[in-house]
């Protein structure tokens, strides 16, 4: 099962991202990731296998600064263990992580393909991020609900919206394979 995790705060986020997906190893992965924005860019840092071996690309990333970032740990369903396929994923203005299963990614790629967003992964994630991308013009929260329109199956999301002009935490109803739950949508302004 994937971890998630998610910071904003006055402290630099890369080692508590890191810290943290260290005290979800527990869990099974395959692959880990972080991504962090400074106000200005976001850096991503992915690898396959251990925390620790995203510890140490971590820590020589040169720049790796900021105080608001997401991290996880995945375990592949859709698409092999690679970094390309590790999470996060960027599209255009979102970063994003998932866990769940999102079932008719593969229908909304080919939908996106033809609105010019090509996928580099062969995840659902990504699909989802282009998709939310494909609907954001200014409000996180109406992308996410009408995205939350398309998509089917159980999952969850932490991710950023970069240029947003909101900052909040934001909750969305999402759809789930046995009833309707609520799920949290971490988004930061920069």
């Amino acid at each position: 099962m994937c971890g998630i995790i998610g910071f904003t705060g006055n402290l630099q986020a890369p080692g508590i991202l890191v810290d943290g997906l260290q005290q979800l190893e527990y869990r099974g992965y395959d692959s880990a990731g972080i991504a962090v924005n400074n106000g200005s860019e976001t850096k991503i840092v992915k690898t396959t296998g251990k925390v620790a071996t995203l510890r140490e690309k971590v820590e020589a990333t040169a720049d790796l600064a900021g105080t608001c970032g997401i991290g996880h740990t995945r375990w592949a369903t859709h698409g092999g263990v690679t970094e390309v396929n590790a999470h996060p994923h960027v599209s255009g203005n979102v970063t994003l992580i998932h866990n769940g299963i999102i079932e008719n990614y593969k229908e909304l790629a080919a939908s996106l393909k033809t609105k010019g967003f090509t996928a580099i992964s062969e995840t659902d994630t990504e699909v989802a991020a282009m998709l939310i991308d494909s609907l954001y013009d200014g409000d996180p929260f109406a992308a996410l609900k009408e995205a939350d329109k398309a998509l089917e199956g159980a999952y969850g999301f932490c991710g950023y919206v970069q240029r947003s002009s909101r900052r909040d935490l934001l909750h969305e109803k999402c759809k789930s394979i046995s009833s309707i739950s609520y799920r949290r949508w971490f988004f930061h302004r920069f």
